[in-house]
Order: structure tokens, then C-alpha cells, then sequence
């Protein structure tokens, strides 16, 4: 077979050379050791946990280290696209402050190493896949799609390894003249990768798995579908070569394709990248682990964390905990420091499945929250009403003093509350506080009978200062609690329940619930000074 005679009928029109793509794609001009990384997203139209998992990963390998983190948008498979998700991959990335430096963006590309789409790159590939045909290394395949159903069926049957190879190979070698002919009767072709039959293996190490070995490859491959588009395969080790790479993070579903990979990249005598093949995302179901899925689990969509409102650091920290053991020991000696400082290690990572625990999100979620200044919770806060409630946007903006000063309650001292998880939940807790959301939570008639209740709470109006410190508010409050019968301390009545109407718990809970609707609410003094003294005296005078 002349193979320069074969490359020219296959690709007449491809005239540039894998010296002019090296020109035009040079070395990238970073500090020794930087690392180039990448996250490919398919446009599919539905983002997932594991595409930010990835995109962490590989954000902080390049920007730990004064590298490069870039878009590539993985668009061969044009069947599965949907309209608009490349702006659904682009605003998702942004709302959870995943920052690239270049790639794709909604109106095109930003950086000199694009396209970063694939389907734009199809005259690159062919100048290599035209290489791979003039060394031998590749072959038109004219199987049909029955054909090949009828192959793979076949060797179902027989207990055969399904695919292209050996004697399943029949365009393998084929003359010159064949091909020609089949081309000019306008038949449909794919391009092959010419595979080998032995018993080598490969060997790879793994920045998260360590020493992988495995057979190699001897399936003659797709390279190039029907419509000149690349696989998968084949565009990786083009595409990351050219873009210069460093690491590969992607999940561990592609190691069993590895083989392909790596034979890819020595035929073309490149630099193999290092791979970070990450563990699966889990969750814990009855009384075991299962692989999240995207039909069972609305927790895997990163719209899930849109909708509810998780605010992005509090999810950024909990995947940190969840990819390095050692996360939650460095927050622990850095409460104040920015997650962005922790030392983020391929080294620490598990690779026997990641744990996605809701609950732990949450726990996560308060801590963090917490840790904000009230301004910056209400600047998130209202970004994520803004596009989710406009009912509360208008609110927040309406009574923006009121708010901060609300968030900013029980903020001081070394162990601030944690009652916000997530913005959609702040907007129920923060309810009270705003005439137009208040509403009765618990029942205010648990705390004492009516009479006990109408008297307390006059006495407590009559003698109201709303000027008064907290300890001499606390303390008018105590006077009128032991006046009426109740225990000032509550394990006084814990010990003798009969000499007692109740204890303060009931007297304060009355308060609570009169002027929050609830018995479990915030410091009733500080609650007070953020509703000003004529809603206080409103509220409770509908109680008296």
C-alpha cells in the first residue's frame, strides 16, 4: 500500500502539516512547574456535581502553581447537543466562582490557543489524522452500521471482546485501488487507528490512583467519524497536546480507554500528560454507598444548588473536604483564611469514592455563613433572590438597613449562631422581621394560659424602654418573671415544679413568639432593636 497516495485521496484538501500546528501552537511562556488544565464539558445541556468536582481539581493545579485553567467545550457528538448549554456550562462555572483564564466563552473564544470548541477544530484533526494514514497507522473502514450490529452481536454469542480487531478488521488492507473505488460510489467511511494484536502492557502512574498497568491496545479504534468529526479519543491527545496540557483531571470511568491514549500520544512522539483519573461521587442509600444518579438524585445537578441557593463558598469548602482528608484539620487552625490558601494536593485524594452527604453540605453551609460579615451575606443573599424570588429582592432592597442590621445579629463573640443554611431557607428564617412575611409559627398559648399571657406581657409594655441596655432590659424581664410566679432560673423549677407557674424559658418564649412567631428565634433584646420600638409595641400589643 502507498500510504502518501492513500492520505491524498483521504484528505485532498488538508495541505498544512504537523510542523505548521506546532508553529501555531507554541509552547506556552509560564514559570517551571506551572500547570496547564482544562475541563471539557459535553454541551449537553445538563451540568452535573462531577463537572465542578473536576473543574476544582484542575483550577487549583493550575492556579496553585501560576498555570493555566481553560474551557474546552466537547462538542463531537452533535446529536446530544443541546441549544444554548454552552452558556448553561459558561454561567454555572461563574456562579460558583470557577474562574478560567481562557477557552470558551458566550460569544466566542478568549485566549491564542482556540478554537475551544471542537466541532471548529475539524481542519486541525485532519492534518493528523492524515499523518497517522501517511505512516501507516490509520485506514478508511466502510462497514455499515448494520454490519457492524451483525459483527457485535456475533461476538456476543461467541463470548468474544465486542469491536473492531483481528480478523473482524476485513478494510484493514485493502488495496489503494478499493478504497478509490468505494469513495467514488459515494460510500461512507470512518477512519481506523491500525491496531496491534500482543500481549504487551502499559503502564501508567496516576496522580491520584499511583501505579496503574493494563493490557494494551489492540482495537483498531474510530478516529474520525463518517462526518470527518474526531472521537473523543482522538481529539483529547490532539487537543491537549496543542493546548499543552499538564494534567488531565477526569473521572475514573476513562481509564479503561487509557490504553487508547497513551498509544495515541507515543505514535505522535508527544509528551504524555499527567492524568488524574478521580474517584466516582457516591452517596450513602439504606445500608450502603451507590453511584449518585442524575434520574434518582436531584443533588447531583448543579441546578440543585442554584435553585436551593447553597452559596458557592460553602460548596467550594465541602468539596474540599471532600477531595483532601487533611481540609477539615486546615480550617480548623485557619478559621479566618480564604479557602483559596489551603494547600490542595492530588496526594490526598481518595480514589475509592467520593461521598456526597447532604447533611454534612448543610453543617458546612452554616459554618460558613456564619463566618461572613453581614454585608457580604446580604449581597449574596440578594443576588440569589434577584434571580430566583423577586418578591424578596424587592424586600431586601426596600429595607436594606433593616436587613443588615438583622443579619448581623448574633454575629459577635467567639461562637456566632448558625441559623442560615442556604438563601432559599434565609428567606424563611429572616421572615419575622419584615411585616409583609411575618406569620404565627408556634402556638404562644403553650407557654402559659391566657390571663398569665395578657398580664405578662402588659406588665412588660408598661415598664418597656426600648432605649434600655440589654442588662437592664434582662433584668426588668426577670423582675416581672419572679413577680408573677416563675422560676428566673430554669433548673429551679427543673428541681421543683410545683412551687413554680413555669420558669423564664416560658416568660422569654412569650416574648419569642410574639414578636418573631416562633419559639426558637434570636436574642429577643437585639431582635427588638433591629424592629424598632413601634413594631415591638404593635406586635406584642396583640398578644396583651
Amino acid at each position: 500500500m502507498d500510504y502518501n497516495a492513500l492520505a491524498e485521496l483521504l484528505f485532498p484538501d488538508v495541505t498544512e502539516t504537523r510542523e505548521d500546528m506546532e508553529a501555531r501552537f507554541p509552547d506556552r511562556n509560564l514559570p517551571q512547574g506551572a500547570a496547564v488544565t482544562r475541563i471539557g464539558p459535553s454541551p449537553t445541556g445538563f451540568i452535573h456535581l462531577g463537572n465542578l468536582y473536576n473543574a476544582i481539581i484542575a483550577e487549583r493545579l493550575a492556579h496553585q502553581s501560576g498555570g493555566t485553567f481553560f474551557l474546552r467545550i466537547e462538542d463531537t457528538d452533535n446529536k446530544r447537543e443541546v441549544p444554548g448549554a454552552v452558556d448553561i456550562i459558561i454561567n454555572a462555572m461563574e456562579y460558583f466562582g470557577v474562574h478560567f483564564d481562557e477557552g470558551a466563552v458566550s460569544d466566542g473564544d478568549k485566549g491564542s490557543y482556540g478554537p475551544y470548541r471542537q466541532r471548529q477544530r475539524k481542519p486541525i484533526y485532519h492534518v493528523f489524522a492524515k499523518w497517522l494514514v501517511q505512516q501507516g497507522k490509520a485506514y478508511p473502514c466502510f462497514y455499515t452500521e448494520e454490519e457492524q450490529n451483525a459483527i457485535r452481536e456475533k461476538q456476543k454469542e461467541d463470548g468474544e471482546q465486542t469491536g473492531i480487531y483481528g480478523a473482524y478488521a476485513k478494510y484493514k488492507n485493502i488495496t489503494l485501488e478499493e478504497v478509490k473505488e468505494r469513495i467514488d460510489r459515494g460510500e461512507s467511511w470512518v477512519l481506523r487507528y491500525r491496531g496491534e494484536m500482543n500481549e504487551d502492557r502499559i503502564c501508567v502512574d496516576d496522580a491520584v490512583r499511583g501505579r496503574l498497568e493494563m493490557p494494551r491496545n489492540f482495537m483498531d479504534f474510530v478516529i474520525l467519524k463518517s462526518d470527518g468529526i474526531p472521537t473523543y479519543h482522538f481529539a483529547h491527545v490532539v487537543d491537549d497536546h496543542l493546548m499543552k496540557s499538564t494534567h488531565i483531571v477526569r473521572g475514573e470511568e476513562w481509564i479503561s480507554s487509557l490504553p487508547i491514549h497513551i498509544e495515541l500520544f507515543k505514535d505522535f512522539g508527544w509528551k504524555i500528560p499527567i492524568y488524574c483519573h478521580t474517584a466516582t461521587l457516591m452517596k450513602i442509600d439504606g445500608n450502603g454507598k451507590r453511584k449518585l444518579s442524575k434520574r434518582k438524585d436531584p443533588e447531583l445537578a448543579l441546578a440543585y444548588y442554584q435553585e436551593e441557593g447553597i452559596c458557592k463558598d460553602a460548596v467550594w469548602e465541602f468539596l474540599l473536604t471532600v477531595l483532601n482528608s487533611n481540609y477539615e484539620e486546615w480550617r480548623i487552625a485557619d478559621p479566618e483564611a480564604s479557602y483559596l490558601d489551603f494547600p490542595f494536593t492530588t496526594e490526598k485524594m481518595s480514589n475509592s469514592g467520593a461521598l456526597v452527604d447532604l447533611d454534612k453540605l448543610n453543617d458546612v453551609s452554616k459554618e460558613v455563613i456564619s463566618r461572613m460579615s453581614a454585608q457580604k451575606v446580604y449581597d449574596q443573599w440578594l443576588e440569589w433572590c434577584e434571580a430566583n424570588n423577586e418578591t424578596w429582592a424587592e424586600l431586601l432592597k426596600k429595607y436594606k438597613e433593616k436587613s443588615l442590621a438583622a443579619l448581623s445579629v448574633g454575629k459577635g463573640g467567639k461562637k456566632p449562631r448558625k441559623d442560615l443554611v442556604n438563601w432559599k431557607q434565609t428567606c424563611e428564617f429572616m421572615s419575622f422581621y419584615y411585616d409583609e412575611t411575618f406569620k404565627g409559627e408556634d402556638d404562644i398559648n403553650e407557654q402559659a394560659d391566657e390571663a398569665t399571657r395578657k398580664e405578662f406581657i402588659a406588665r412588660y409594655l408598661k415598664g418597656y424602654d426600648h432605649k434600655d441596655p440589654q442588662d437592664v432590659w434582662f433584668a426588668k424581664v426577670k423582675e416581672i418573671t419572679t413577680e408573677m410566679g416563675f422560676a428566673a432560673r430554669p433548673k429551679d423549677y427543673t428541681k421543683n415544679p410545683e412551687a413554680y407557674k413555669g420558669s423564664i424559658v416560658n416568660t422569654t418564649n412569650m416574648l419569642r413568639i410574639a414578636l418573631t412567631g416562633r419559639a426558637n428565634a434570636p436574642d429577643i433584646w437585639e431582635v427588638s432593636q433591629v424592629l424598632g420600638e413601634e413594631c415591638v409595641r404593635e406586635r406584642l400589643g396583640r398578644m396583651a
